[in-house]
């Protein structure tokens, strides 16, 4: 279908265009900024076109986040060792996790909470968790893990620990504080007695 002279986008080309556009938004005006007017105006496309998509600018931001991190895609091959795999994921998750990333998730904290959201769905929605499962699965497989000994709430203890230092400091980790995580937190709790 043409639209005055040119071809209507629909799935995920205007996806693309939408969360774009969005990203473009929140990197020049920060989440304060974003409106789905601008988005829509950017993307050459409608407000209830974004609205049917995301019900909210959270929502959208979100989404764009995703793609962000999608983009950016972490994989960790397999170095013989947790303890080298498990830091080589968390200097990676830290070298991509920018201070504006983390700015956007503390400037959507009001929204979160009108939409009875958190920042643990927000986390749930852009990352998948998928190498920190492949690290962990190799660990098991090669007997440095004890699965007896991994509960959820300690096989997501790294990673936890990992982004609250990031959002109390604003900063990117330090090999001192992954190397703490990992050697003096983590392994202990996980290794075979």
């Amino acid at each position: 279908m043409r639209v005055r002279g040119r071809t209507r986008r629909r799935g995920a080309a205007l996806e693309e265009a939408i969360l774009g556009a969005a990203w473009a938004e929140v990197m020049e005006r920060g989440y304060e900024g974003l409106t789905m007017e601008n988005v829509a105006r950017r993307a050459e496309t409608s407000r209830p076109v974004l609205h049917r998509r995301w019900p909210s600018r959270t929502a959208l931001a979100t989404a764009a986040l995703a793609q962000q991190f999608a983009r950016a895609n972490i994989v960790i091959p397999d170095m013989g060792s947790l303890r080298d795999e498990l830091r080589l994921l968390l200097r990676c998750m830290s070298d991509r996790a920018g201070s504006r990333d983390l700015q956007l998730f503390f400037d959507m904290q009001k929204d979160l909470v009108a939409e009875r959201s958190s920042f643990a769905d927000i986390r749930a929605r852009i990352v998948d968790g998928s190498q920190f499962h492949a690290v962990i699965g190799r660990a098991i497989e090669r007997g440095e893990i004890d699965p007896a000994r991994l509960t959820p709430r300690i096989a997501s203890l790294p990673l936890d620990l990992a982004r609250h230092e990031m959002m109390m400091t604003f900063q990117p980790l330090s090999e001192d504080a992954i190397r703490e995580i990992v050697d003096d937190i983590f392994l202990p709790l996980v290794r075979r007695m």
